[in-house]
């Protein structure tokens, strides 16, 4: 028995076949790229990223494992969330997607909603404040700057009901994602009761949880990514839970830190947590809760930085040499600092009128203290998210993500967050996790850890220079926010 997974990233897509016992069968990958239109904004072309990287992947899949379409069991996609797509009465969409919290152009419709209904309310309401990651204010962004495709829209959607309903014809989210589109979900209900005028219930995705079976796929679905009809598709659910079930994050105290575009955590709790810097949803099946947190800018930072400064380099291996050059820096890069604020920032600070800054310039730096500062900088970040759980820090950190393969990084985060790492053995992330979800929903897999087994732990280590320039670092940011505003 096979089952399929399908992961649409912020920059890239990938899919695997596994078979009973975990083991990949075959693997795809397909690169995008995110718009960026103006500063602030950030979007994925939802037919050309989402939809056509699907077909493409499980056309792959199936020719590189050489099997029948009927050999694979069940199918389970994940995505970029959350995100805000209008579609019309034919399900076509009517502009580019609007991606989850890097996409920061609804400030104004967050700062009128919470004078309209009160921040304690919302909170209250929604178990989240609202922030750059709420597709609430998003869709009244919509209304408000585009009222001509408001007037079209017949439903709202996100990135893995898109793909869910492409497959199966069902418009489904899992209450997971739908948790993120606050003010429009009720926490305590777990349903759809929207607080003020956005958008009513019936535009939006019947909600579900994550691992049941939404529907099957369906004769035109078949013909364009050449699988079988009448498979049976997961509801599915956000990237970042799908890589934490990747690596066995299910019980209470368990997080997961996803190294990718951003850097992201979920938290999974035996209890419902409210604070304001976090973000809380149901987890994946019901009577559990998560809380998380994420960056506006990790990999994606690490990407800019390439891609500006290591033009001399080979694309396919400039990353393992950048990594090489930033190792010989010492650790705190010479007394240099970065604030990874490029595309504003998330959680603690919530401030999308943040910016980057490289701090203690002198002639001495080349450009392995320039990167080393730039992974530290993501690194001291991720210290103020952890910090932000207070007392709740987590007992098991387990890491994934492409970043697992930078030694610098990972050793940077363990250091300056003063947590233990554990990375497993598949570190494909999402894909993985979206295809034990399908065997799961079927009855045939075992715990996610005989799948993937943890393989090593990184341990943090005491660094003087850490010690004297993660306060600095911090400050830089206090000292610096009106100018950054101003700017």
């Amino acid at each position: 028995m096979l089952t399929l997974g399908i992961d649409i990233g912020t920059f890239e897509s990938k899919g695997v076949l596994v078979d009973e016992r975990g083991r990949v069968v075959a693997e795809a990958h397909r690169p995008h790229k995110m718009i960026v239109p103006r500063p602030g904004w950030a979007e994925h072309r939802a037919i050309q990223d989402w939809w056509d990287d699907l077909t493409f992947l499980t056309k792959a899949l199936l020719a590189k494992a050489d099997v029948k379409p009927s050999q694979v069991a069940a199918v389970a996609c994940s995505a970029i969330g959350p995100c805000m797509l209008p579609l019309d009465r034919d399900g076509q969409p009517l502009m580019n997607a609007v991606l989850y919290g890097v996409d920061t152009r609804a400030s104004a419709e967050i700062a009128q909603l919470n004078a309209q209904l009160s921040e304690p309310a919302i909170l209250a309401h929604c178990g989240n404040a609202l922030t750059s990651q709420a597709v609430g204010p998003k869709i009244l962004w919509l209304r408000h700057q585009r009222p001509d495709i408001w007037e079209k829209t017949d439903r709202i959607t996100t990135s893995t009901s898109y793909l869910t309903w492409r497959l199966t014809g069902e418009h489904v989210i899992d209450h997971y994602t739908a948790a993120n589109f606050a003010p429009l979900y009720d926490i305590t209900a777990q349903t759809w009761n929207p607080l003020g005028d956005i958008c009513p219930p019936h535009m939006l995705p019947r909600l579900m949880w994550a691992q049941e079976i939404a529907g099957h796929i369906t004769p035109q679905a078949a013909t364009e990514t050449g699988l079988a009809p009448g498979t049976p598709v997961l509801c599915g659910t956000i990237d970042a839970a799908a890589e934490a079930v990747s690596v066995g994050v299910a019980a209470p105290g368990q997080m997961m830190m996803m190294y990718g575009s951003t850097v992201f955590t979920i938290q999974v709790t035996a209890n419902r947590q409210a604070d304001p810097r976090l973000w809380h949803a149901p987890w994946l099946y019901p009577g559990t809760h998560a809380v998380m947190a994420g960056l506006a800018t990790s990999g994606t930072l690490t990407h800019w930085f390439r891609d500006h400064f290591a033009r001399d380099l080979d694309p396919a291996t400039a990353f393992a040499t950048l990594t090489a050059e930033a190792a010989q820096s010492p650790k705190g890069a010479k007394g240099l600092i970065c604030l990874p604020y490029f595309s504003g920032e998330r959680v603690p600070l919530h401030d999308p009128q943040a910016r980057g800054v490289f701090f203690g310039l002198n002639l001495t730096h080349g450009r392995g203290d320039l990167y080393r500062a730039v992974l530290e900088g993501i690194a001291a970040a991720t210290a103020q998210v952890v910090e932000a759980h207070g007392a709740a820090r987590p007992q098991v950190l387990r890491a994934v993500g492409g970043g697992t393969r930078n030694p610098v990084w990972l050793q940077a985060t363990s250091d300056l967050t003063g947590l233990a790492q554990e990375v497993t053995s598949v570190t494909l992330g999402a894909s993985y996790g979206d295809a034990w979800m399908a065997a799961r929903a079927l009855g045939a897999a075992p715990d996610i850890t005989a799948w993937n087994p943890v393989e090593r732990r990184i341990l943090p280590e005491r660094v003087t220079a850490y010690d004297r320039q993660y306060p600095i670092f911090q400050a830089l940011y206090a000292r610096t926010r009106d100018l950054m505003a101003a700017l």
